[in-house]
């Protein structure tokens, strides 16, 4: 896989600078519940970037997830109460943020930046937003690979995916690759949090006998409900994020998303808040990537790890 490296070092935070005595306004719209670890993620990363939450910088916290429907009212409300910027997590945040301001800077993370227009270029992007891309089309397929090998003898698996998020052709060509390697590839779409517990079962009752969960904000801040659906069901699945995997899920292969945040995308902010231009912050995607094995789960489910695999894992939990 040919990656696009971080911008980390080349692109400075701008030639403004933090403006004394001046209270500063950030409207985040995630799909995290408030109280969880993600939903305070980027205001602890902003810290070492000197904007302290509660002192010089207000921050407006907005989960859309289990309030898909509000989203629109969500991005409408920053608009109107013009926020310094806007952190946008997934397709539909960005989507929103989008829509109800066309001057206002949005830093989103999403799975793609550019395939769904959001930006039209990742070293320049124009108009009023740039971000993380994290890669996940790219990945899906990866992870594929990973719960095939994982599996020896596997016939059918299952793809959790999110409508919202994942294009038709995305899946066709997911579907394609397994039917390549002579596997049944079935698709089990969700669009609301509710969906999946049903769409898990679904896969169960189809034949599959494991899942890609495929990357997805809605999912992601679900992740809790599969892994305890799959448990239930007995279907090994592999993640985006290698936290889901120290969480109990099976497997996991992707970025770390605490270091997404505190990497890239609160500097993105911290740059935006310091006065810097959106056609001056590229579009960033992560270079660092980790394969996390949950051997605990494994046995759980019976699974015995071809040892080739185990050798090549960043980390494997006993």
């Amino acid at each position: 896989m040919t990656l696009v490296a971080s911008a980390t070092v080349a692109w400075p935070f701008g030639a403004g600078g933090q403006e004394a005595g001046r209270t500063y306004r950030l409207g985040i719209l995630w799909p995290f519940p408030c109280g969880t670890p993600e939903s305070s993620l980027l205001a602890d990363a902003l810290r070492p970037y000197g904007f302290i939450d509660g002192k010089n910088l207000n921050i407006d916290y907005r989960s859309w997830a289990q309030h898909i429907d509000q989203i629109w009212d969500y991005a409408a409300e920053f608009a109107k109460e013009r926020v310094d910027a806007i952190s946008a997590g997934g397709d539909l945040g960005i989507r929103a943020a989008q829509k109800a301001t066309p001057s206002i800077p949005i830093l989103g993370v999403t799975d793609d930046m550019l395939g769904p227009g959001f930006v039209p270029s990742f070293a320049r992007p124009t108009g009023n937003t740039t971000g993380v891309s994290i890669l996940s089309p790219e990945l899906d397929g990866k992870r594929q690979d990973i719960l095939i090998e994982a599996l020896p003898g596997l016939n059918h698996l299952a793809l959790l995916a999110d409508s919202n998020t994942s294009r038709q052709a995305h899946l066709d060509g997911l579907r394609e690759a397994a039917r390549a390697r002579n596997i049944e590839a079935s698709i089990h779409l969700i669009a609301k949090p509710e969906e999946i517990a049903p769409a898990i079962d679904a896969a169960k009752a189809a034949g599959a006998a494991a899942l890609n969960v495929l990357a997805s904000p809605i999912l992601n801040s679900n992740r809790h409900v599969i892994i305890a659906r799959v448990a239930a069901q007995r279907l090994p699945a592999i993640f985006h994020w290698p936290e889901t995997a120290e969480e109990g899920g099976f497997a996991a292969y992707g970025p770390r998303f605490d270091q997404i945040i505190r990497e890239l995308h609160a500097r993105q902010v911290a740059q935006i808040l310091r006065g810097g231009k959106i056609a001056d912050i590229p579009v960033e995607q992560p270079t660092k990537f980790e394969l996390v094995i949950n051997l605990h789960t494994a046995t759980a489910l019976g699974i015995a790890v071809p040892p080739t695999l185990l050798a090549r894992a960043d980390k494997v939990i006993e």
